[in-house]
């Protein structure tokens, strides 16, 4: 290895939901010098990628726990009463908690192949982009010529990916405020609040700087955490018996409640980055790892909002569960301050896409002039995106479900386990192929989830216009 300092790549190739992005600097250690005629097997035992991190801060277990956390819990776990609305009582507890272990196993394998192809490679980190590229890059001979192609897919699933987010989150931030002036006896439409949103947003989503957002992010997370607390006090009072609502919903609604809780437990962008700024990434992983205690958390949380906010409104449970919340001045303390956090955090969840799309953008200007401006028209129009989707799609269920079945269920259960096959292809998928057959199972559960999600999500939207 060279000399030289190498980024950490936890930015531009990042879906985060209310999560910190942090840019570190990685620096080979100038000690090690490693000769290319030696093989392959020599090249395993001699080179450990985590020794080759050199952070400037490097996070703890507890640190990196808090960002797993953030990384999970955002406008989706509101949703999940939405959720268990389309799939039943039941079916939804179910449903939730094996839907959480398979994105967890999912992020083990993102991490256990980002480990092997670095050990190969000897590089000290990648992204999620990175270890698709060099999966194929290495794998199958008939595989390798589509090592870019299927980087540049990964990249644009998690702009749309971002994009959606930042949608849900202008209609999230429109409807409750809707909700809460009406308290008030201000009655002005959906649309009026995005519009009176534009302009906030926009120059929220004009920082370029992460260390600006950092203070406004933790403000966010504990504007979340409040506002969870005071809304499992009102779920939890006066609960009806469980006959009262159907204990399973129409196979027609399964998709949705499909595109819903993927797109709740979407945090798998965030997985990599995470391991690859601990200050002891053995931890990361393991039965009682880092990652298995944090998602047990969340899994945890999504299945009991999910549960006895259903149980409680019953199929009159709206998109996100603060606007059912009684006509009091602390349920509306609570919309206004969900409706706070999740606008501040829409600055974050915005430098995501803004990384990845404007270096390409950047290539394709000359003039410093054009450089100057063209970021901040970029910037823009991104958001103006955003806003036009918000616009056209004003039904925050139907818009989660869309984003979660399509985007997020490739990201989070198509793409990982079609990296392990090819990063271990042929001889180290398991005694009888056991791995690859498991991986099938869940590319299929993935694609049948997309495909029957996107439909069922897209039906719904035209309905409801």
């Amino acid at each position: 290895m060279n000399d030289e300092k190498q980024p950490l790549l936890t930015g531009p190739n990042t879906p985060i939901d209310n999560a910190e992005v942090q840019n570190v600097e990685l620096v080979a250690s100038p000690s090690i010098h490693t000769s290319p005629f030696k093989d392959e097997k020599t090249k395993k035992t001699e080179y450990n990628p985590t020794t080759e991190r050199y952070l400037e801060y490097p996070t703890s277990n507890f640190d990196t726990l808090i960002h797993l956390l953030k990384g999970n819990i955002g406008t989706g776990i509101l949703a999940m009463p939405d959720a268990f609305k389309n799939a039943g009582l039941f079916l939804g507890v179910i449903g939730t908690l094996f839907m959480g272990a398979i994105c967890t196993h999912c992020m083990h394998i993102l991490v256990a192949c980002s480990r092997e192809l670095c050990v190969r490679n000897q590089r000290p980190a990648m992204s999620f982009a990175d270890v698709v590229e060099d999966a194929f890059a290495m794998g199958p001979v008939s595989l390798r010529p589509y090592a870019k192609k299927i980087r540049n897919m990964v990249n644009i699933f998690l702009v749309i990916t971002q994009l959606g987010f930042c949608c849900v989150y202008f209609l999230f931030v429109a409807t409750n405020l809707e909700d809460t002036m009406r308290f008030f006896s201000i009655n002005l439409s959906v649309h009026s609040y995005l519009a009176m949103l534009f302009i906030p947003v926009l120059a929220l989503g004009m920082v370029k700087n992460l260390k600006y957002l950092t203070p406004v992010s933790l403000i966010a997370a504990i504007m979340t955490a409040w506002g969870l607390v005071v809304t499992f006090y009102y779920i939890l009072q006066d609960l009806p018996h469980t006959s009262s609502v159907k204990a399973f919903a129409s196979w027609h609604q399964l998709p949705l409640y499909f595109g819903t809780a993927i797109y709740a437990f979407e945090g798998i962008g965030v997985v990599l980055p995470l391991e690859n700024n601990m200050k002891t990434p053995e931890d990361f992983g393991g039965w009682n790892g880092v990652l298995n205690t944090g998602m047990v958390i969340v899994a945890a949380l999504y299945t009991a909002i999910g549960f006895f906010g259903y149980l409680k409104y019953g199929d009159h449970v709206s998109g996100s569960i603060t606007l059912n919340l009684p006509n009091d001045m602390l349920a509306q303390s609570v919309r206004a301050v969900m409706a706070a956090a999740i606008f501040l955090s829409y600055g974050l969840q915005f430098y995501v896409p803004m990384n990845i799309v404007w270096p390409y953008i950047k290539t394709k200007l000359n003039s410093e002039m054009a450089l100057e401006y063209g970021e901040a028209m970029t910037r823009f129009v991104l958001i103006s995106i955003t806003f036009i989707a918000a616009v056209l799609i004003p039904n925050l269920s139907s818009i989660i479900s869309l984003v979660g079945a399509f985007s997020s269920s490739a990201l989070a259960l198509i793409f990982p386990p079609i990296i392990e096959i090819i990063t271990f292809w042929p001889d180290r998928l398991g005694k009888k192929g056991w791995i690859m057959w498991k991986d099938l199972a869940i590319i299929l559960f993935g694609v049948t989830g997309f495909g029957f999600g996107t439909y069922a999500s897209l039906e719904n939207i035209l309905k409801h216009s």
